[in-house]
């Protein structure tokens, strides 16, 4: 069973009917014990990164996600989810993340030249090394995002970077049983479903 964590930030109803199509148990929860007896967690998010993260902390669930990642369980963090799982952020002041991933989110403006941000809609992959999220995907596969942050000074922790105004951002990240991917798997049509299948087969 997949914990798909509710904090009231995040389009809930497109994850859970992706993870549904694909055959993976999957329950909407805010509740401390049913996410401590699932399988695997999913952390989703949009918005501003300061009242996402308050919402999660003062639910108490900032606490049990980090102590059910120590404890070797999978975690995806899905768009602002994948935000929130490193150190720290830059978006309209500075705050603490989970820090279960080194590295911290600003602004992808002063890197993107004179296109657009938000950066949204399809972009290709450009993956780093034999990630177990994209078992089924190959390199150059369109995914959907929409963002203006992203996260930086990683490093070797990228799986995934995407090319925006000839800028690289991360696309995706991982540490042990902690991945994080920028862009919406449930918003980028069959591969993003393979993306999430290659998760639930870790549960």
């Amino acid at each position: 069973m997949i914990a798909v964590i509710d904090y009231g930030v995040g389009n809930l109803f497109s994850l859970a009917a992706s993870l549904k199509y694909i055959g993976a148990e999957s329950v909407v929860t805010s509740d401390e014990r049913t996410i401590r007896d699932s399988s695997a967690i999913i952390l989703p998010g949009v918005g501003a990164f300061a009242d996402a993260f308050a919402k999660l902390r003062r639910g108490g669930l900032a606490r049990v996600i980090k102590e059910e990642a120590a404890d070797g369980k999978p975690l995806l963090g899905i768009c602002l989810g994948m935000q929130m799982l490193f150190e720290r952020s830059f978006e309209y002041g500075e705050h603490e993340g989970l820090g279960l991933i080194p590295g911290e989110v600003r602004s992808i403006a002063p890197l993107t030249g004179a296109l657009k941000v938000p950066h949204m809609g399809w972009n290709a992959l450009d993956m780093r090394g034999h990630s177990p999220l994209y078992k089924y995907v190959s390199d150059g596969e369109y995914v959907y995002f929409v963002h203006s942050y992203s996260a930086q000074g990683c490093g070797g922790y990228v799986s995934a970077t995407c090319s925006y105004g000839g800028a690289e951002l991360t696309a995706s990240a991982e540490r042990g049983n902690v991945f994080g991917t920028q862009y919406h798997p449930e918003k980028s049509g069959a591969a993003g479903l393979k993306i999430l299948r290659a998760f639930s087969e870790m549960a």
